[in-house]
C-alpha cells in the first residue's frame, strides 16, 4: 500500500510553537505509516522532504503524473480545514486523487462540524 502524506508549517497545534507543531505531525504520521506499513511516496524528485506542505504543490504533481494512491494522511482537521474551506473545487479534485483519507488526530476535531 502506499500513500502520501501532507504537514501543515504554517499552524500552531495546541499552542505549540510552529517548529513543535510540524514535529508532532511528522512523528505521528510516521509512526502510523510504520504500524500499518504505508509507503510514502514522494511524487516530486526535487522535492525538499518526504511529505507535502502545499496542497496546491500536490495537486500539481497529481496531475502531471496522473496517477491515483491508496492513502492521502494528514494530522488533523486542523491541518486542511483552510484549504478545504478556501477552494472546496480543488479538494474534490485532490481527493479524486486517493481510495482513503487517514486523520490521525480525531480525537481533537470531535466538535468540530467536517466537511471531508
Amino acid at each position: 500500500m502506499n500513500g502520501i502524506y501532507f504537514i501543515n508549517d504554517r499552524i500552531s497545534i495546541d499552542g505549540r510553537t510552529r517548529e513543535e507543531s510540524i514535529s508532532l505531525q511528522e512523528q505521528s504520521i510516521k509512526k502510523y505509516l510504520s504500524d500499518q506499513n504505508i509507503q510514502a511516496v514522494t511524487l516530486n524528485p526535487y522535492q525538499l522532504k518526504e511529505y507535502y506542505s502545499v496542497p496546491h504543490a500536490l495537486l500539481y504533481d497529481l496531475r502531471k503524473e496522473n496517477i491515483s494512491f491508496d492513502y492521502f494522511i494528514y494530522y488533523s482537521l486542523q491541518a486542511v480545514e483552510d484549504f478545504i474551506y478556501t477552494y472546496p473545487a480543488k479538494w474534490l479534485i485532490l481527493k479524486s486523487y486517493f481510495n482513503e483519507f487517514i486523520m490521525i488526530d480525531k480525537q481533537n476535531d470531535l466538535n468540530r462540524q467536517q466537511a471531508i
